[in-house]
């Protein structure tokens, strides 16, 4: 999409009404000409003239604009009352619970969950002095990883410094062990039956890829993939992806994009599992030694 049309424009409304605070509300638009941005204002106006008429009123003051891709000088205005608000620029926005910045890069992100998932280590180290492997593990999944994990098909890393930057809060979270302490990551890695927080991530791709293919969650599988049409060889399997062209590195490492070689790459009877749990067993057992 960034590729294709340069020029967009996002903005992000949050309603407030009274004491009652509703879910925020988006608008996007491609601007390629004057006349976009003249049909972008109109419609703040209708957002306008219906919050009006249904007592739901926005508040301009919270409301922002969000440039992706090359800037078209433009200023967007909405009412409050009579008052008449231009509304403001921003570079970074918070969309549940994900910071989303005009690049669309991840480092902002993976910064901020290696944070946190670093501040609920350091509680942890605080209180408990001697952990045995059972403990560790218990502690570590359910308060310190989710944190580097939370929605990260969304934001996955492909810049080996934002990579390090979460694989580091691992690399010292299985310290905590100590009598693994002095083993190499791998080996504490080996001991503790964890992968690589990258390693992870592919996982965590094809198990959502396999829900969409597969209809296990409604999500349209033609919003991300396309079906490879061509004759198929005997390598790959019946639900192989076309491979899409992107000029942008950015783009390639969408999810969308990403998955798809690896994805291709499955043998037939993982993708045939009836099941996410069958299909997260054949992906642990057949796959995951050469991710």
């Amino acid at each position: 999409m960034v590729e294709d049309q340069p020029y967009i424009r996002r903005i992000t409304i949050y309603t407030d009404c009274g004491k009652t605070i509703a879910d925020d509300t988006k608008v996007w638009a491609y601007i390629r000409s004057t006349e976009d941005s003249q049909s972008l204002q109109k419609d703040l106006d209708s957002l306008t003239t219906w919050s009006n008429k249904w007592l739901l009123h926005f508040n301009p003051d919270n409301c922002k604009i969000m440039h992706i891709g090359y800037k078209f000088d433009t200023k967007y205005y909405m009412l409050d009352d009579t008052r008449k608000v231009e509304l403001q620029n921003t570079s970074v926005e918070k969309d549940l619970g994900v910071l989303t910045t005009d690049s669309l890069k991840p480092s902002l992100q993976c910064q901020k969950s290696a944070a946190k998932a670093r501040s609920v280590l350091g509680i942890v180290r605080r209180n408990f002095r001697k952990l045995n492997i059972n403990g560790f593990l218990l502690i570590y999944k359910s308060y310190i990883r989710p944190h580097l994990e939370y929605r990260v098909q969304a934001w996955s890393p492909y810049h080996q410094k934002d990579i390090q930057c979460l694989e580091s809060v691992q690399r010292a979270a299985t310290k905590l062990v100590p009598s693994l302490k002095k083993l190499s990551y791998e080996d504490r890695l080996k001991n503790l039956r964890l992968t690589t927080l990258y390693q992870r991530r592919i996982r965590g791709d094809l198990i959502e890829t396999y829900k969409i293919l597969t209809r296990k969650i409604n999500v349209p599988s033609d919003n991300f993939f396309r079906l490879h049409t061509g004759s198929h060889n005997t390598r790959g399997h019946s639900l192989k992806l076309s491979v899409q062209r992107s000029r942008l590195d950015l783009r390639k490492n969408f999810f969308s994009l990403r998955v798809v070689r690896i994805w291709n790459s499955l043998p037939q009877d993982v993708v045939n599992s009836t099941s996410v749990m069958m299909f997260k067993r054949g992906l642990d057992k057949h796959c995951m030694e050469w991710i």
